[in-house]
């Protein structure tokens, strides 16, 4: 779900042989909090969706504007974090994306009715936009180049890790946790300082499960907030401002050896002088806007395999599924993310042995496997009694994020990494993130309305259908850049070839007019 954004300059520079400082791996670690936070406020909804619906007594409709909002907040998030990470440093908009991530928890957990907690949930997802654009982009910068990629890996695995802890977070908070000693003492501390007045009223307000789930993120936001302050700025970002001594001087702590520091701050130097010129690359050349299409296609594909349908409404659906209690939905609902994570290993391991297409061709095919199963479970009555066919249902479901996590998920992310040509690359990355999270809200804020008019069996099968039809999309448009350079990518791009072969073949063509 959130954006790999690759270190600008040329590709294909090997390794260097430095051993690497354990102050890296510190700086990675606390850079890639920010995917952790991104997770757990992604992930965190799904659990408290239903005590949001009986504590405000709202509708379905309302529900869909309550996920959604963070996912419109982080559209926003995403269009101003490069004016902010050019202006600030990288490290100043983490921190700032941190204070929002901490301020918008805490507002949620406050808020008083549904509009303002709408409010809150767009506030909180400007961070999750912030983050999920200038946090990789940090760690590309910063990072030796030897542990370049694993540090970027470790921040896609963190989103996964945060969504597993925001369900058993919630479920904590639903099902084990007693708040009631926890209420008394806040209302008790709040009714003190208001002269005495209203802490039945205060009591009863921090007795409900979903304002912890939501407010306990402020926790993390804040150790990554100070985590941050003792972490250096991006040294290609003090190159670009003038400030060359500085970053000689990050360099030469964070790598390997001298020479490393050295070869990398010349790179950074000779990527500085390819100049960025998107939207007037995007204006006048046609090849490059067939890359900024694919780019913003490939993101939408992501988004209605169906994938956030699982992740906010989970608990909802394994309660159509036959499954009854909260204790069952919430443990269902840790049980899929935890799947998630583990199948993510599965394209780490395999999509650079055998490639990104046939890895999303079966990923597509399980995928639609699942989706069409659980579409057919519900066709046949199940919620009625029959623990088997609910059982079948969870089973569908997990194969179904078997199939995403190990394909659409980090995939989609790679090829938008790899069809831009370098001087527009900023733009189309940028164009296909906003993407990702424009197409993720308008899934969140329509999947009751489906559910309510479609039904839940008509709903699986459309979405099992889009799948099939993302494979022939994939078959038909989509490059193969498993092992090709992506100067050689952007060579026949930018000469005119077919998307489909742009990974592929001569590595010289004779341009089009």
């Amino acid at each position: 779900m959130s954006a790999i954004i690759p270190p600008s300059g040329p590709s294909g520079a090997r390794p260097l042989s430095g051993r690497t400082k354990p102050i890296v791996y510190f700086i990675g670690l606390t850079a890639a909090l920010a995917g952790l936070l991104f997770g757990l406020d992604v992930g965190v909804i799904s659990g408290a969706n239903e005590f949001i619906q009986k504590d405000f007594g709202v509708d379905d409709r309302t529900i869909e504007n309550i996920v959604s909002s963070l996912l419109w907040g982080a559209v926003f998030g995403v269009l101003i974090s490069g004016f902010f990470s050019l202006r600030l440093g990288r490290r100043g908009t983490i921190l700032i994306s941190a204070l929002v991530f901490a301020a918008g928890s805490i507002c949620c957990a406050l808020a008083p009715s549904p509009g303002a907690l709408i409010a809150a949930r767009f506030f909180l997802g400007i961070a999750v936009g912030m983050a999920s654009f200038v946090a990789p982009l940090y760690l590309s910068e910063i990072a030796p180049q030897s542990v370049r990629g694993a540090l970027i890996s470790m921040y896609q695995l963190m989103i996964t890790i945060g969504i597993v802890l925001a369900f058993l977070s919630d479920t904590f908070f639903a099902t084990y946790a007693d708040l009631k000693p926890l209420a008394t003492t806040i209302s008790e501390s709040v009714s003190a300082m208001a002269g005495g007045r209203g802490q039945m009223v205060m009591e009863a307000y921090f007795a409900v499960p979903w304002r912890w789930m939501l407010g306990v993120i402020a926790v993390p936001a804040l150790l990554m907030f100070g985590g941050m302050l003792f972490l250096p700025e991006s040294p290609r970002w003090l190159v670009l401002k003038n400030r060359v001594p500085q970053a000689r001087e990050i360099l030469h702590r964070l790598a390997g050896s001298p020479a490393e520091a050295e070869r990398e701050l010349a790179g950074i130097e000779d990527s500085l002088k390819i100049e960025q010129k998107g939207f007037s690359l995007f204006r006048d050349n046609r090849h490059f806007r067939r890359a900024v299409f694919l780019g913003v296609g490939l993101q939408v594909i992501q988004q209605f395999t169906g994938i956030n349908v699982i992740m906010y409404y989970a608990p909802r659906i394994l309660h159509e599924a036959g499954f009854n209690t909260t204790a069952e939905q919430m443990w269902g609902t840790v049980l899929i993310g935890t799947i998630n994570v583990l199948a993510t290993f599965i394209a780490i391991a395999f999509v650079d042995r055998l490639g990104r297409k046939p890895m999303m061709y079966a990923g597509f095919t399980v995928m639609g496997f699942g989706m069409l199963s659980l579409g057919a479970l519900f066709h046949l009555g199940i919620g009625g009694g029959n623990i088997s066919m609910s059982y079948l249902a969870v089973a569908s479901l997990v194969v179904f994020i078997i199939g995403f996590a190990m394909s659409a998920g980090p995939i989609i992310w790679i090829l938008c990494a790899e069809i831009f040509p370098l001087a527009g690359r900023d733009f189309g990355i940028t164009c296909s993130t906003v993407t990702n999270w424009a197409a993720n809200a308008l899934v969140g804020m329509t999947f009751l309305t489906m559910l309510n008019v479609l039904g839940p069996g008509n709903t699986f099968l459309l979405y099992g259908a889009l799948n099939a039809a993302f494979f022939v999309f994939f078959l038909a448009l989509v490059p193969e850049t498993k092992g090709v350079s992506l100067e050689s990518i952007e060579q026949k791009l930018l000469a005119g070839a077919p998307l489909r072969e742009i990974g592929r073949g001569r590595t010289a063509l004779t341009p089009r007019s």
